[in-house]
């Protein structure tokens, strides 16, 4: 018999219930995972039902096995329900299967049921091993080799409708789809002056219909969580009607597929058009996502988050001790965190049980502060208008200025500070052309109206540049801010808008009038600066680097080819890291590592062995600034030289591609939330007479505010990186991914 806490013998894994986007790159991190242990893996195909029949659907993977399928969708080794699993002799067999093969620990990859059908398998193990021997199934001291079942899941689901878990595999790239097909749509509905109804999935869960009516500014939401007041159809056509008369040219309503009334009744799609139609007389249209949402790629993210989960399930089994319940590995902020499974699907149920008890505050409430929080700020960017600002209040003034490479998502901090600050009362001010715009006087109050339509635009409407002020200006600026009356200032940009912040701030002693609170919102791709793990803009840049890297590999495949792709980032290798981490490479040159002779002979060697043993593609992610000597041209032609017969190399320097595209709906959502906490912020400092200046930022999975004077402390010399970069503890993710 194995000693308590030994590894297991052999690892199963298997997806199960609906597909989702991101468990092609699980079953991979899994494999490769469990493989770089010298731990055998066994690919359990068609779910349950694979589990149950044997055979060729339980089938060892070898180290080459998963190397094609992090960029597909669905599932490759496919999903399929099984009565028969549900049954005592069907998990009987399912037992005698695995131990056949010596599998003794189980990676589950679906939902609450998938996942409860899991649970109830793993209780019962000792006792189906014990029936088994007694039929003669299997040997004694075979069964008494496992006695127990080591099991760990992880929530495959594109509804996000699972506690101990931010995120669930799936969720964001069904976004993205809803999102894409949500911004083609308003050019429609916008030339024909016309309401969209768009249906998306959510039986139970309101996350999908949420976040993209934040992410798309749809005029109307409708989800399970928080059903509308009885006289909800009468709202509905007085806030569309109030958006046509100032001269909004298309309404959206979206609606989850669960949502119902206070009385449990169901809100079709139909029934919203029929409303519409007669009350208004609009010339309503409904669209029905369906299944598109579970389709196509996954998301950078889902293929990260998948990639991520799946590794610390793995190592979660080579540390199991025998009293420990089976567990899920989910996400909290940027940590991987574990928890009781049965306690996640009991927390998740209730959900289910508040709603159908009609307790929505309670079914609120257990969805958590994220949803919430979500939930309010939506409610206030829909409205036509701002409300009223009550007699008496003191209305201040504060202004958005951007500063640094172009960011995706600073058109969604700009309207959201205008829309959110408006209806707090305040005057908000929108500073053109960067701090050079600041000095210069070039400055704009912006209305409610005047940001319409900015929720999915690229670029930066009121314009950024890298301009830091010194000297001279800053006096200038400070007069600009007394004749402006500006009493306080967000600042959305990257590394130049910090230091510009910063000099302002550190000048206040000299000029009274920079005795003003400053807050700094981290957007840029490079996600470069301090007091922050993730950069709005960030996300996109990573959409844009893999889909570039995807259609390259279709072609290197095609000719027996290396591809060098060089990414943006500066002095930061997050892009390079996490690039190649969702798009397989098979090396990453950062420059915080930098890149020796070594390497690159060491990389020729496996890229040569790679090819002779029936390699078609290899793929080399560069930073730009890995190396001043072994530069992106240098490390191609180094490779197109050695690769002789057997490959040759060719570059492809993606440049400010990564900068361009309208924002992804992760950025959309993470600008106007952290924008939300900025608003409140200059809020809280404006009616306590504060002048604190801050960055905010996630840090260790928790938003928080970093105080401005500090910043010189966070940096590092001579190079534009913060001193604290949690990312690079994924360096050693990377490597085991590379097989």
């Amino acid at each position: 018999m194995r000693e308590t806490g030994s590894a297991p013998a052999s690892i199963g894994v298997l997806t199960s219930g609906g597909d989702a986007p991101g468990m092609n790159p699980a079953v991979r991190a899994v494999a490769r995972t469990a493989l770089h242990y010298g731990i055998d893996v066994y690919a359990i195909h068609e779910g349950y039902h694979g589990l149950v029949e044997g055979g060729d659907l339980i089938q060892r993977m070898e180290p080459g096995d998963a190397e094609d399928i992090l960029h597909q969708g669905g599932t490759a080794i496919g999903t399929a329900r099984s009565k028969e699993f549900r049954t005592r002799d069907g998990r009987q067999s399912a037992a005698r299967n695995m131990i056949e093969r010596g599998i003794d620990a189980l990676i589950v990859i679906g939902g609450d049921g998938s996942l409860i059908g899991a649970n109830v398998f793993r209780q019962e193990w000792s006792d189906l091993l014990a029936e088994l021997v007694s039929s003669g199934e299997i040997a004694a001291d075979v069964a008494a080799e496992h006695p127990r079942l080591r099991l760990v899941g992880l929530v495959g689901s594109i509804d996000n409708d699972m506690s101990g878990t931010d995120m669930t595999i799936g969720a964001d790239t069904a976004l993205h789809r809803i999102v894409e097909a949500m911004d083609a749509l308003r050019s429609t509905a916008s030339s024909h002056q016309r309401t969209f109804v768009v249906e998306v999935m959510g039986r139970h869960c309101g996350y999908l219909a949420l976040m993209a009516s934040l992410a798309t500014a749809a005029n109307w939401l409708l989800i399970p969580e928080q059903p509308p007041p009885d006289n909800w159809a009468e709202l509905m056509c007085r806030d569309i009607g109030q958006g046509r008369a100032i001269g909004r040219r298309q309404s959206v309503v979206i609606v989850a597929e669960g949502a119902r009334d206070r009385s449990g009744n169901a809100i079709t799609a139909d029934h919203i058009r029929t409303i519409l139609e007669n009350e208004l007389g609009e010339d309503a249209r409904i669209t029905i996502l369906g299944h598109v949402q579970r389709g196509g790629a996954p998301s950078a993210f889902d293929r990260y988050l998948a990639t991520l989960l799946a590794h610390a399930a793995v190592e979660r089994l080579l540390d199991d001790e025998p009293d420990r319940p089976a567990e899920l590995i989910g996400l909290n902020g940027n940590r991987v965190i574990r928890s009781p499974l049965m306690e996640c699907v009991e927390r998740t149920q209730a959900v289910a049980d508040r709603i159908e008890a009609q307790d929505f505050d309670g079914a609120m409430l257990l969805r958590g502060g994220n949803f919430r929080e979500s939930y309010q700020i939506l409610r206030t960017i829909q409205q036509a208008a701002p409300k009223p600002t009550p007699a008496g209040r003191k209305r201040y003034r504060f202004a958005v200025v951007h500063a640094g490479g172009l960011a995706p998502g600073m058109n969604n901090a700009v309207r959201a500070a205008v829309r959110l600050g408006l209806d707090r009362g305040h005057t908000v001010l929108a500073v053109h052309n960067g701090f050079r715009g600041l000095r210069d006087g070039d400055i704009q109050e912006l209305g409610w109206m005047d940001v319409s339509g900015w929720v999915s635009y690229g670029g930066a409407e009121i314009g950024t540049n890298r301009y830091v002020p010194t000297g001279d200006a800053i006096a200038q600026i400070a007069k600009q801010i007394a004749a402006h009356r500006i009493n306080g200032l967000i600042m959305a940009g990257g590394w130049a808008g910090y230091q510009a912040a910063h000099e302002l701030h550190r000048n206040r002693d000299r000029y009274a009038d920079l005795d003003i609170p400053i807050v700094c919102m981290p957007m840029t791709i490079n996600n470069d600066v301090p007091a922050s793990e993730l950069s709005i803009g960030s996300d996109t840049a990573l959409n844009s680097i893999m889909a570039d890297v995807d259609k390259i590999r279709q072609s290197a495949v095609a000719s027996r080819r290396v591809f060098v792709v060089e990414v943006m980032g500066r002095d930061c290798g997050y892009l390079a890291l996490l690039s190649g981490l969702t798009t397989g490479a098979e090396r990453i040159y950062l420059p915080e590592e930098g890149v020796t002779l070594d390497d690159l002979t060491a990389d020729v060697h496996a890229l040569a062995e790679g090819f002779h043993s029936g390699k078609r593609l290899g793929l080399i992610i560069r930073n730009e600034n890995a190396d001043p000597i072994y530069t992106t041209g240098f490390i191609t032609s180094l490779l197109d030289k050695e690769g002789g017969d057997l490959f040759d190399a060719r570059q492809a320097i993606l440049g400010h591609l990564q900068e361009g595209g309208d924002p992804s709906a992760f950025d959309r959502i993470h600008a106007t939330k952290l924008t939300a906490r900025c608003v409140e912020f200059l809020s809280e400092q404006f009616e306590s007479g504060g002048r604190a200046s801050a960055m905010i930022g996630y840090q260790s999975g928790r938003l928080q505010f970093t105080d401005l004077t500090s910043y010189p402390t966070l940096i590092e010399n001579d190079v534009q990186r913060p001193v604290e970069q949690r990312w690079m503890e994924r360096r050693n993710l990377e490597r085991i991914m590379r097989g």
